[in-house]
């Protein structure tokens, strides 16, 4: 759906009341609505306290949170922590934003190069790596998760952990996904070190040193680096609006140019695309035809920002040969390194190796987890944090394209934690060289691909409050040396 359409969506959702026939939270959230419209209430301002908001028009605590809590549902307010309520939306954004471009290409064989190692004095910024505000993750209820946990397990905290993973969280996560219809037992899966651990052991068991894997290109970096780390060579695949260029993928099938492929299906890190259900059966189909196995990323399947979260490829795969990888790193907390793979018909492979490797994920940490998604904490958590990834992505557009030069093109993701942003005439070498100066951390293009495509483009977390000081102090800074850049071409 076209972000205008997303926008027209929640701005039409306007309250149509008689009188005596509403409550009253939603006829003072119509007023809201109007205010903020009318410019009335800034963009980022601050809403009254709702002691002031129930003092000003006379109506009880309860109808003042009702009144705030249904502004935010729409997308109109956005809370802080510890602060209170903001305006998130001031009117619709133009519908003349362009999404980068797509650049079409003949998939050749190249060679990842590792990135170096980020400076260590800006990786705490909030624009570089993908993740969201701490602030945000229930840790009230984690903490009480753990406790019950290590009360239950008592003296079993003596032995050590299985390779496959706890039975009891291998089982909570086949409940949790059984409820969006994707369908799969406890016994049919593996608990890893967080998603790049899953698919790490994945690329090994499937693969060998010199082999070339396909990705889509732009590709997450970090995928990029462990690829580079595994000596492994790569097939990068156009992207297109509906997923990537399937095309070309049979092709390098059918040549024999690749061992396996690597795709994040949904939310794709860094433009935001998804493949169409269309297109993940059609890779499923591709991967049973050539018998070459397909690691598919999904860390971001549950931070689309609609109520239904898309299946990803593995619920049409019969023979086995998609090996769906996922982590509650980025859906919960990044701290904890915690993931899991379906490996299909390479079930027997990846345990063997995990159990060579004496890969056992902490038992404590797993059975926490499992106490967290067996009382519903986490679907409550996801949900929350749903609506403020969409609140956050439709405020950092809305800024960028008010403040980036002219002919700027946005992505306009539906899930995830980043935008993929293009400049033209910009300088992006430069700019990461002035960014770093200035303590910023930015992605810029040349770090997504092996190939010299993405120039002028890089990528932005959305994960953080835009009305958080520290972001909008940085991407003032960073709107300001984009200007310079970009005006100064020599730059």
């Amino acid at each position: 759906m076209a972000l205008s359409n997303k926008l027209k969506k929640i701005t039409d959702t306007k309250i149509n009341f008689k009188s005596g026939t509403v409550m009253r939270y939603t006829q003072l959230a119509e007023q809201c609505v109007q205010q903020i419209e009318a410019g009335q209430l800034a963009l980022h301002s601050k809403m009254p306290s709702l002691r002031k908001f129930k003092q000003l028009h006379g109506v009880s605590m309860t109808t003042a949170l009702n009144c705030y809590q249904h502004l935010e549902s729409l997308g109109w307010l956005i809370a802080k922590p510890q602060s209170g309520y903001y305006v998130a939306q001031k009117s619709l954004l133009a519908d003349n934003i362009k999404s980068p471009t797509l650049v079409s290409f003949q998939s050749s064989t190249t060679e990842p190069k590792k990135a170096a190692l980020y400076n260590p004095f800006i990786d705490p910024c909030p624009l570089g790596i993908a993740r969201y505000d701490s602030e945000l993750i229930p840790v009230e209820k984690l903490q009480q998760s753990f406790k019950r946990a290590m009360k239950q397990q008592g003296k079993q905290i003596s032995h050590y952990p299985d390779p496959q993973g706890e039975l009891l969280l291998r089982g909570c996560l086949s409940e949790h996904f059984k409820g969006m219809n994707f369908h799969f037992s406890a016994a049919e899966s593996v608990i890893t070190h967080g998603c790049l651990d899953a698919i790490r052991t994945a690329i090994e068991i499937t693969t060998q040193v010199g082999d070339a894997v396909a990705i889509s290109s732009p590709c997450f970096s970090g995928l990029l680096d462990l690829l580079a780390s595994m000596g492994r060579r790569v097939v990068e695949i156009p992207s297109v609006q509906e997923g990537i260029d399937l095309e070309q993928l049979q092709y390098q099938m059918q040549q024999g140019a690749i061992k396996a492929g690597l795709f994040c299906t949904s939310h794709m890190n860094p433009q935001g695309l998804s493949m169409s259900a269309l297109q993940k059966q059609k890779l499923v189909e591709l991967a049973t035809q050539y018998q070459i196995p397909i690691i598919e990323d999904d860390v971001y399947l549950e931070l689309g920002y609609q109520d239904v979260i898309p299946l990803p490829a593995k619920h049409w795969d019969r023979e086995g040969y998609i090996l769906w990888c996922g982590s509650f790193s980025k859906t919960l907390a990044a701290g904890y390194r915690l993931g899991w793979c379906l490996p299909g018909r390479y079930l027997q492979a990846y345990l063997q190796h995990r159990l060579f490797a004496n890969q056992g994920v902490t038992s404590p940490l797993q059975l926490g987890i499992a106490d967290f998604i067996r009382r519903g904490d986490y679907l409550k958590h996801l949900k929350k944090i749903r609506l403020h990834l969409q609140q956050q992505s439709l405020q950092f557009i809305a800024y960028l394209q008010k403040n980036l030069p002219n002919n700027s093109k946005i992505s306009q993701p539906a899930g995830g934690f980043v935008l993929w942003i293009e400049v033209p005439d910009l300088n992006t070498l430069q700019l990461r060289k002035l960014a770093l100066i200035n303590k910023l951390d930015i992605r810029i293009g040349e770090s997504f691909s092996t190939l010299d495509l993405y120039p002028h483009c890089f990528r932005l977390n959305i994960g953080f409050n835009i009305i958080e000081p520290q972001v909008e102090c940085q991407l003032t800074v960073l709107m300001k040396l984009i200007k310079d850049c970009v005006k100064d071409k020599t730059c």
